[in-house]
């Protein structure tokens, strides 16, 4: 028996491409394993969005070449692959970097790794060509037991790149051009994990309300496809992420209205609050302009949460410039969000920029803007307390008699329960709120039975 160890960094859409090449990978007789001592392949699934995160790469690649010496010297080869992002940025300079690794390769060639692993044996190889082909089209359906091992939520990819071209951002040069899954395909994909017992799948972008889809009839809008999906039997919850405001379109928010299975929940990344550093980012769009689509949104969905991506510190950001962003953070006031410090990525035309921002200053605002952020998060989180909310129970909790789940605004939740099971939908009364949890009781209620 052949093991692999397969480790993810970054967005949602990495961890559905390692589990694609997990798939990939069991078709040629290896299992996953949790841990690298004992994987004959070890596979870095990585992400170039930001400095910090390539350097884990490189730090992680250090300890994995001493492991891969000590099996060898034990008689035990191992083969070392860097896929993701970063291979596709850089490439052979990964291995010239660290000699052990054997293979890299880019996010649109894993559908390629038995090949690879084969050219491999015979000596490095590195692969970050982008193919005319459809990498999906040529991936193996994973089955169902490994489907249910997996949880009744999943992730579907249904849209790769972006023509957006933000000019922090690297996705365009490492994902490519927008590219939309086939209407059928993605569907067909749906209905396996539906049919293995997923209820809640999140359909997965680095654009992804601008996909648009061959269809039997013509093109496809996200909104028409997530109509579609709602038909599938079993699939209750439908989420979508990321998104850009510019692609926010009537239809989609109508869905929002319109479909229950479509959560209330929305992450709609605005980068910053300030009109001349999103003129400089390439944005597209005016601070108004959010103000006016959120308004929009609420307004088909009152109930609905928010959450949004920040970027501090962005070149030339003046205090000026962070006082719009808090002052558009009090007014939308958001469920979440996910703040960092700008970090240039090689390429990109922000990085060419002169007036850096030093980084005692972006420290400092970003506390600033994740404290504001945290203030809104605890007092979305402590309004629930009270409420009845409807939990798709996911897993055991942390103690016995406990079940974890979700809200709708996806919240996790500890509920005592002791005649449920993981995948019943379950009414709860949300008695406690915790810093990151909430915590309830099941209330009894015929109709939402699984």
């Amino acid at each position: 028996m052949k093991k692999v160890h397969i480790k993810s960094y970054g967005c949602q859409m990495n961890v559905y491409d390692g589990q694609r090449m997990a798939d990939v990978l069991g078709q040629e007789g290896y299992v996953e394993t949790a841990t690298p001592d004992d994987a004959d392949l070890i596979l870095l699934n990585t992400c170039h969005i930001r400095e910090r995160a390539a350097h884990k790469v490189y730090t992680e690649l250090g300890k994995l070449r001493d492991l891969k010496r000590e099996r060898k010297a034990q008689g035990r080869e191992t083969t070392l692959v860097v896929a993701g992002c970063v291979a596709q940025a850089e490439g052979a300079e990964i291995q010239r970097r660290q000699p052990a690794v054997d293979l890299v390769i880019g996010p649109q060639t894993y559908h390629r790794l038995p090949a690879l692993l084969a050219q491999a044996r015979s000596g490095r190889v590195v692969d970050t060509e982008l193919p005319p082909e459809d990498k999906f089209g040529h991936l193996p359906a994973p089955k169902p037991a490994v489907i249910l091992a997996r949880g009744i939520s999943a992730f579907v990819t249904v849209q790769e790149g972006c023509d957006k071209f933000c000019a922090f951002c690297v996705v365009p040069y490492t994902r490519g051009a927008e590219f939309s899954r086939p209407v059928a395909q993605v569907i067909a994909e749906v209905e396996r994990l539906a049919e293995s017992g997923v209820q809640d799948v999140s359909l997965l972008g680095q654009n992804v309300n601008a996909y648009h889809g061959k269809g039997p009839d013509g093109v496809w809008t996200l909104a028409r496809l997530m109509h579609r999906i709602a038909e599938v039997p079993g699939i209750t919850r439908i989420r979508y992420t990321t998104s850009h405001p510019r692609d926010m379109d009537e239809e989609l928010i109508a869905a929002h209205r319109d479909l229950p299975q479509v959560m209330p929940f929305l992450h709609l990344p605005v980068q910053a609050g300030s009109d001349r550093i999103l003129a400089a980012m390439n944005r597209k769009h005016t601070s108004d302009e959010y103000r006016r689509l959120i308004d929009k949104i609420r307004m088909a969905r009152p109930d609905i949460a928010l959450s949004s991506d920040f970027i501090v510190g962005f070149p030339g950001e003046s205090d000026a410039d962070f006082e719009e962003t808090l002052r558009l953070i009090a007014d939308v006031r958001f469920a979440s969000a996910y703040s960092f410090k700008y970090s240039p990525r090689p390429g990109t035309p922000a990085a060419e920029l002169a007036e850096q921002i030093p980084l005692a200053v972006m420290d400092e605002r970003l506390h600033r803007l994740q404290a504001l952020v945290e203030e809104h998060r605890q007092g979305f989180n402590h309004a629930m307390v009270g409420r009845t909310v409807e939990i798709l129970i996911e897993r055991a909790g942390r103690h016995p008699g406990q079940l974890a789940g979700k809200t709708p605004y996806m919240q996790a939740v500890q509920i005592e329960s002791a005649t449920h099971r993981i995948g019943d939908r379950v009414l709860a009364l949300i008695e406690r709120a915790g810093s990151n949890s909430l915590f309830g009781r099941a209330v009894e209620r015929p109709d939402l039975a699984a």
